[in-house]
């Protein structure tokens, strides 16, 4: 029983983190994977931040939670708080469009985001219980 638990809250964890993945995609008013493609450092760092952020705040969700749905109304919590992150941060650089600037390979711009975005996790994890 013990495994088969195991291999369900595997298989959760990892449809959340690309379902999580998805959603932050659809924010960006460009194609990650093809600025990835193109080389573009400062998309491929805002995209890894929100892959760390997501795996910090769904880590702490499964190891704090002993159940599956515990897990995921967590992760969902703790989520919904990165995605506000990214809008407040959108709202607090006035005359930057983060995106836009993200498109153009502004590095400074990708590697704010994806500290923002750790902060982020690293904060609301603490939270989660």
């Amino acid at each position: 029983m013990i495994v088969v638990n195991i291999v369900i809250s595997v298989v959760v964890i990892i449809l959340l983190q690309l379902i999580g993945m998805v959603i932050f995609s659809w924010m960006t008013p460009y194609k990650d994977m093809e600025e990835l493609k193109k080389g573009n450092v400062a998309a491929g760092l805002a995209m890894g931040g929100k892959f760390l952020s997501t795996a910090i705040v769904l880590g702490v969700a499964a190891y704090t939670n002993t159940s599956i749905w515990h897990m995921m109304l967590w992760f969902a919590v703790g989520y919904v708080c990165l995605v506000i992150a990214y809008w407040v941060f959108e709202l607090a650089t006035p005359g930057v469009r983060i995106g836009e600037e993200l498109k153009r390979g502004n590095t400074a711009v990708g590697v704010l985001l994806c500290a923002v975005y750790i902060g982020t996790s690293l904060s609301i994890s603490s939270l989660i219980i």
